[in-house]
């Protein structure tokens, strides 16, 4: 049987690496390294979204919905072809960029994620395929897969149109925002669903319909805030409005559906896991209101004009949102061992963090002055982030996986 505990690990492993990369770069603007910071920035990112969030996710959906004999020696060839593409990034990144090597490795991996997209869909039991959850999931892979459609344009904006075309940025943004709307957040609300349907809770079919459909219309229509930028016709505005408040309406269905459920789930979550799941909870609640603002004319101009608030944003929602969510579904089925005291330090570097990056963008917004330190702190609070990772991989060692749940 496949210890998908191991495959947890390689993914925190990652995450670890990049968190390291992230101290890195926050060090680079107070002590300037013989680095290229532009290649790292690129190594950063594709290391977090792709080695911890991608790999966490796919295992958390092998381990709940597939983790059967016949099918292991399928997803181990899945698996490391997928890490051969992740390494093959890790050491094309940091030297050269958006160049062959990592331009190559970065077009297999798109090609390892349509295999597990395919090994999913085809082998998931039957008896799970009318759940809500695999609904859900289903409709996450999906999106996984449209997002692709961002990087496989890059190739020809580069080459026909160069990269200062607005058309570059947009492939971009089209790909982050399938990425964490449409694939992580709706598969994350997947696996709480898959939790509740475990435990024999009947939700209503009407319900589950309304919140479905209203999130899947909602996270296509938003994209468009993602064009606000470009400063397009009202009627993008208005759509890409209606899209974050769909997704809104989407999240209040969802907690009432949970919020009715509380004391069930309280019956077989610890009060510390119930804690974290109602810390993302809040973490999504807040992503959501400030992407129905940036629907708003001139909050849309002051979050592309002021690069901290984007950044902030988009920590906000990995770190935050999708990182918290994880760390719940990994120590609730004993994939992980999340003790209070790593949790606290990890939280403790994310707020700190996010203060300070969101203190900089209001700063030059509003004309304020940083105070004495800001980096320095800045690179402290970053630090945290890989010490509670540290401590959450050591005290891993011994864990047991709920493999029945």
């Amino acid at each position: 049987m496949i210890n998908t505990k191991i495959h947890i690990k390689v993914s925190l492993g990652y995450f670890l690496l990049a968190a390291l990369l992230g101290v890195v770069l926050r060090t680079f603007v107070v002590a300037p390294m013989p680095i290229n910071y532009r290649f790292i920035v690129h190594t950063h990112s594709h290391i977090a979204l792709l080695g911890w969030v991608y790999i966490a996710l796919t295992t958390l959906l092998y381990h709940l919905f597939l983790n059967k004999q016949e099918l292991q020696r399928k997803y181990r060839r899945i698996f490391w072809f997928t890490q051969f593409c992740l390494l093959g990034m890790l050491l094309s990144f940091p030297f050269q960029g958006y160049a062959l090597f990592s331009i190559v490795f970065s077009t297999l991996f798109l090609l390892a994620s349509y295999w597990f997209s395919a090994f999913f869909i085809k082998n998931a039991p039957n008896s799970l395929k009318n759940t809500k959850a695999y609904i859900c999931v289903k409709a996450a892979l999906w999106f996984m897969i449209v997002s692709s459609l961002g990087p496989w344009a890059l190739g020809a904006i580069m080459t026909i149109l160069g990269p200062e075309s607005i058309w570059y940025r947009l492939a971009i943004y089209f790909y982050l925002h399938f990425q964490y709307n449409g694939w992580m957040i709706l598969a994350l609300a997947g696996l709480l669903f898959y939790l509740l349907e475990k435990q024999q809770i009947i939700i209503s079919p009407s319900i589950f319909k309304k919140f479905f459909w209203t999130t899947l219309v909602g996270i296509v229509l938003s994209f468009f805030l993602s064009t606000l930028w470009t400063q397009p016709e009202l009627i993008y505005y208005i759509l890409g409005g209606l899209g974050a408040l769909l997704q809104l309406i989407g999240f209040g269905i969802l907690i009432k559906i949970f919020y009715g459920n509380r004391l069930v789930l309280q019956s077989f979550i610890s009060k510390f896991q119930f804690g974290i799941l109602k810390l993302a909870t809040v973490l999504l609640f807040v992503k959501m209101t400030l992407q129905l603002l940036t629907a708003m004319p001139y909050f849309s101009n002051l979050a592309s004009t002021v690069l901290d608030f984007t950044i902030g944003y988009l920590h906000w929602t990995f770190l935050g949102v999708i990182t918290v969510g994880l760390f719940f579904f990994l120590e609730f089925l004993g994939l992980i061992k999340l003790s209070k005291s790593s949790y606290i330090v990890y939280l403790l570097g994310f707020a700190i963090t996010e203060l300070l990056i969101f203190y900089k963008g209001i700063a030059g917004w509003l004309g304020w002055p940083l105070f004495e330190g800001h980096l320095k702190f800045l690179v402290i609070g970053s630090v945290l982030i890989p010490i509670a990772l540290i401590l959450i991989l050591w005290q891993s060692k011994g864990e047991v996986s709920k493999a029945g749940i």
